[in-house]
């Protein structure tokens, strides 16, 4: 289940709550109003219970469903203060607030889907009619550090170079959340280098660290294969690593895109 079905279904279950309390004879306004938003997020939250999607996501349900619930008892309030008609400026709150849900919601697609593609070949544009919109942030985290990181990326890389081995990656190509990974490793001579720890580490674009890591399990001299799940659809980075003992030997970012 994705983002946006989570969001925007807890949103409708807040309504629909807060609508039926109100044929519950006795029920205080602000007991109604708190029911409507915690229930929803209740249930969101027990939906998650293994598959954590990130703080800023729990943060965004939180927010959402809890502001709609009090924007529903607000409004309340100034339609009973009121006599029925109902002033501009919850009006105007309502309007805002419907604004910045959606706001919200399409930030949080880009986020994770990237720009739908049809909007981001005409907002970026090509060149020789290939794509440079990507959600790959480069191999270099962008903070403080930035400069020391650079020195220590392109050091990795000469040792890389000097090492020679020849690496073939398979299956990120496929389709659908679960894929079939196979590493095949050689040495400069073209001999299978069969001493290695393979790993895959998936990330999201722009985050500092794995949503999780997958150990690849040699089968043959050379050959690493595993299989890659992952937990959401949209945009993925997907890096190889391969080490002897603790030293990094070689690695490789790709994107892959799950539905």
């Amino acid at each position: 289940m994705n983002t946006l079905t989570t969001l925007f279904g807890g949103l409708a279950a807040v309504f629909v709550l807060y609508a039926a309390g109100g044929f519950v004879r006795g029920l205080p306004l602000a007991l109604r109003a708190l029911l409507a938003g915690l229930i929803p997020l209740l249930a969101y939250f027990a939906l998650i219970v293994g598959r954590w999607p990130g703080l800023d996501v729990a943060a965004i349900h939180i927010s959402v469903f809890l502001a709609a619930a009090l924007v529903l008892f607000a409004l309340t309030q100034f339609r009973r203060r009121s006599g029925g008609r109902m002033h501009w400026a919850p009006k105007l709150l309502t309007a805002f607030f419907i604004g910045l849900v959606f706001l919200n919601a399409t930030l949080l697609y880009i986020a994770t889907q990237g720009l739908p593609e049809p909007v981001a070949r005409w907002w970026l544009g090509s060149s020789d009619g290939r794509a440079v919109y990507s959600g790959f942030s480069g191999v270099v985290a962008h903070d403080q550090s930035a400069a020391k990181a650079v020195s220590s990326e392109l050091s990795q890389l000469h040792r890389e170079s000097q090492l020679g081995w020849q690496v073939e990656v398979s299956g990120f190509e496929a389709t659908g959340r679960t894929r079939p990974i196979e590493v095949r490793v050689k040495d400069h001579t073209g001999l299978p280098v069969a001493n290695a720890r393979a790993e895959v580490h998936l990330l999201r674009p722009g985050a500092p660290k794995p949503v999780s890591t997958l150990s690849l399990d040699p089968v043959e001299a050379g050959v690493y294969i595993g299989t890659l799940a992952m937990p959401a659809g949209g945009r993925w980075l997907a890096e190889v690593r391969l080490l002897q003992g603790d030293e990094l030997r070689y690695h490789s970012t790709q994107e892959i895109v799950a539905p």
